[in-house]
């Protein structure tokens, strides 16, 4: 494994703001942290298998329902094939609707434009699909050490998950984070969506963005960055907590042309556009988190298959957890 600078030592590249790991692999580089996906990593992770257990990731394509930021709904149509069978047509397929992995296309730095200064087109996740994504997971369950603590956390709300909580549901669970690791980070968001009547889902889905997350700003990029992970995922829409402060929202798609503040407005801007960590979302981590606090161990192999999808810009992760 390579050894990487830590963040306030990142080279500052022509045309890119402090906080960038643009050439860091190259110029024409798709892959950002992935490229800590290494046969070592996959190996790490091989080595964190014990019983077998398999855990599947994913939300159901139709969760949320409805969707959120509105997004289109999707439909399952089986079609008939007559005496011979049937086939499947998914209609109105957002793959950001459900569990998804944003890709490098997502969301554009509002200064500088997409990771690593490659136009928006020659960017997709089909880099990211023909290479495969396996490693070692490390999950940080930090609904559960915030309800051991006594602040459990507010769902619902915009509850910030601070970089300290981060690290001290790490340090709770006895387990490090090392270079190349995927972080899953477990809010309780998804089991409390779950819990929700119709009504509600749709008070969820129609009103003002708010759910608890990852704090924004460099001090958290710096964080994650420094962690060296090849990328993050959480149960929550957006890892980040919501809604995004100052001008930005999704009617107005209005930005930033400051690069310092839209380093402290969206933790997206540093994920995406500037480091090339991959950001999931909606992951699905209470079983596994169930079966990693029964026995202490808050590791396994992590597989994903994005979609195949020319220049596509996300995708559902088809993720698993092995213990």
């Amino acid at each position: 494994m390579p050894t990487l600078p830590s963040y306030d030592e990142l080279p500052v590249v022509p045309g890119a703001p402090k906080g960038s790991s643009w050439g860091l692999w190259g110029p024409d580089d798709r892959l950002g942290a992935l490229n800590l996906l290494t046969p070592e990593a996959a190996l790490a992770g091989a080595a964190c298998v014990r019983d077998g257990a398999v855990f599947n990731l994913n939300l159901e394509l139709e969760l949320p329902g409805p969707p959120l930021f509105r997004r289109e709904r999707l439909e399952h149509v089986v079609k008939d094939l007559g005496t011979i069978g049937h086939d499947d047509l998914l209609v109105n397929m957002n793959t950001q609707s459900s569990s998804q992995w944003d890709g490098f296309r997502h969301m554009r730095h509002p200064v500088v434009g997409h990771y690593n200064g490659i136009a928006d087109e020659e960017h997709g996740v089909h880099f990211w699909a023909r290479r495969g994504l396996v490693g070692r997971a490390v999950l940080a369950d930090v609904e559960r050490w915030r309800a051991s603590a006594g602040r459990p956390i507010r769902q619902g709300e915009a509850d910030v998950i601070t970089v300290d909580d981060l690290q001290s549901t790490l340090d709770a669970e006895g387990v490090e984070v090392r270079p190349g690791d995927v972080l899953l980070l477990r809010t309780g968001w998804l089991g409390w969506y779950r819990s929700l009547d119709e009504p509600g889902r749709q008070g969820v889905s129609e009103g003002r963005f708010r759910a608890p997350g990852l704090e924004r700003g460099r001090v958290a990029a710096a964080a994650l960055w420094n962690l060296h992970i090849s990328a993050v995922a959480a149960d929550n829409p957006a890892v980040e907590g919501g809604p995004p402060p100052g001008p930005y929202d999704s009617e107005t798609a209005s930005g930033w042309r400051d690069a310092d503040e839209a380093a402290e407005a969206m933790l997206h801007f540093s994920l995406l556009g500037l480091l090339g960590i991959p950001i999931g979302e909606m992951f699905d981590l209470d079983a596994l988190a169930e079966h990693c606090a029964a026995d202490g161990r808050y590791t396994a192999l992590f597989t994903s298959a994005p979609l195949n999808l020319q220049n596509g810009v996300a995708s559902p992760p088809n993720a698993l957890a092995v213990k």
